[in-house]
């Protein structure tokens, strides 16, 4: 008790008990790291069920390739999306130690449902040759139990997403050099870890499910997510928690309706201080000069009380403004990574993919990317960034804004590799004779790999570069919510993909064109064209 006396509070912090936090016995690396070994868990628990599942969902429960599509597609969109959901109750209700320990709870149970259905034969419909007429699809019940299973997983998900980078993030200070650099160093490995339990699902788990049925795969993410919760509460004595201070949409919707009906100038006196924020601008007595009609919410005359708003809550606003722009960028770029698992995938599975006596499926691609993040992610942080801070001799070596720039750089070039290496794979096609043959092409899949590794590159700058930039200027009450909008962002990207392929197919498909990106034989779209086309996006 006389040691924890001595030590200084962590203003807004609290422990585990709720009792206030202190600096140097709680947060720190060791307390982040706790949140990065559960991140490879969670992931791993993640990927194993949505990389897969639409083979579960075809090959045992008898939907069809369109519907398991759409299954499929709506599972990974809702988990992305309740991410905002478990970043807002982290912000205003909640710490995000205790939302991620329901969310976690909840993956659990939804694990639970999927892998007792798996298991029971008389939980799924009756074995049968897919296609075949006498199969049987499935009972009422037995898809109730597949979906409450599947949306009670994609809710402990999103609940996850939206507090465990949040909760590492919060384990530094950030008022000092060692403490932003250690949460720089935090988001870099958090990619790598998030990397690393890809790695696992999409090649043991995926092998797994394939090979030894799907109540394995299902149990061995249950099992990781079980032991997740343990390793995650074995580190609540460390962890500092940073306390909610209420919703933060509230703020921005007083802040901008009272921006909206305020009509003249107050005479009263203006409420409360700013906080400060250098790299978006200095607030002091008075609102700042950026976005000035918000300014008008501080002109204390409203009729409506509660509708007064401090200079605080509106340069937060403002702040939260000024960050949509970088959010918009990102979204372009994850349609590019979408590309990784439709296109790529078809390209590489009309080439050579033996290497030497083994055939490498061309649904275990992604594998390069990851890998190359894995690499990259300690040589960024322990190699480039400490040579940046010597040549620029700042404290950040490479600015969150020029890190986000190179990722979305790097997209587009892997883009224009992508439709080089299409060129190079048709006409190889053309020169073979081969263009009506479903045969392999005389071309190695290794050339996929260029667009791989540059899209895994550009994913390594963006990812860690706009978690830190987002938990970094965003307001501290909103905070979570902010850094939740990576995920918003990865699933508005595959939305846009899904669009844009839709798009250029009827802008294309008029008169006597075919379109674009329609129909059964890869040789004769012209996909390079399309990749020309998101470099131009990008």
């Amino acid at each position: 008790m006389k040691e924890e006396k001595e030590l200084e509070r962590l203003e807004g912090y609290v422990d585990c008990r709720n009792r206030p936090a202190l600096h140097g016995k709680h947060g720190g690396m060791l307390a982040a790291s706790f949140v990065l070994v559960v991140e490879v868990m969670e992931n791993l628990a993640f990927l194993a069920t949505a990389s897969n599942l639409v083979t579960n969902l075809m090959g045992y429960m008898h939907l069809s390739l369109s519907e398991s599509a759409v299954t499929v597609n709506n599972f990974m969109e809702t988990s992305f999306l309740l991410a905002l959901l478990g970043a807002f109750l982290s912000d205003a209700f909640c710490t995000t130690y205790i939302i991620y320990l329901v969310s976690a709870i909840i993956e659990f149970l939804g694990l639970v449902i999927l892998t007792l259905q798996a298991r029971s034969a008389s939980l799924k419909p009756s074995p049968c040759i897919p296609s075949s007429p006498t199969c049987q699809s499935m009972t009422s019940s037995q898809a109730a139990m597949l979906f409450g299973g599947l949306y009670l997983s994609a809710l402990g998900i999103g609940g996850i997403k939206g507090s465990l980078a949040p909760h590492g993030a919060e384990q530094f200070d950030k008022d000092t050099v060692q403490g932003r650099n250690g949460r720089s160093t935090f988001f870099n490995y958090f990619v790598f870890s998030l990397a690393g339990g890809g790695l696992i699902a999409v090649t043991f788990l995926v092998w797994i499910e394939d090979n030894k049925g799907w109540q394995w795969g299902f149990g061995i993410s249950m099992i990781a997510i079980l032991l997740s919760i343990v390793i995650f509460v074995s580190g609540s004595q460390l962890y500092r928690n940073k306390k909610p201070t209420g919703s933060p949409l509230t703020t921005i919707g007083k802040v901008l309706v009272a921006a909206l009906f305020s009509r003249r100038p107050s005479q009263c006196t203006i409420n409360g201080n700013a906080g400060i924020y250098p790299s978006l601008g200095t607030a002091g007595t008075v609102p700042s000069d950026e976005l000035t009609f918000l300014n008008r919410a501080v002109e204390n005359d409203q009729c409506i009380k509660f509708l007064n708003c401090t200079i605080q809550e509106i340069e937060d606003v403002k702040i939260v403004i000024q960050l949509i722009p970088i959010f918009l960028s990102t979204i372009v770029l994850n349609c590019c990574l979408a590309q990784l698992s439709t296109f790529s995938v078809e390209q590489a599975a009309t080439m050579n993919t033996h290497v030497g006596s083994f055939k490498v499926p061309p649904a275990s691609l992604p594998i390069f990317p990851i890998i190359f993040m894995m690499i990259m992610a300690p040589v960024y942080d322990h190699a480039i960034l400490p040579s940046a801070r010597r040549v620029t001799r700042t404290e950040v070596g490479i600015t969150h804004l020029q890190r986000i720039g190179t990722g979305l750089v790097l997209s587009i070039v892997a883009m224009a590799a992508a439709a080089l290496v299409e060129v190079k794979r048709k006409k190889v096609a053309a020169e073979a004779g081969l263009l009506d043959s479903k045969d392999p092409l005389p071309i190695s899949f290794f050339w996929i790999a260029f667009q791989y590794l540059f899209l895994g590159s550009a994913d390594l700058f963006t990812l860690a570069g706009l978690l830190e930039f987002f938990f970094g200027e965003a307001p501290a009450k909103m905070r979570s919510l902010a850094t939740s909008l990576l995920w918003t962002s990865l699933e508005l990207g595959y939305y846009l993909s899904s669009v844009l392929v839709k798009m250029v197919n009827s802008a294309t498909g008029n008169g006597s064109h075919l379109p674009w990106l329609k129909g059964t034989n890869l040789n004769y779209y012209h996909l390079e064209r399309f990749y020309w086309l998101m470099c131009a996006r990008a």
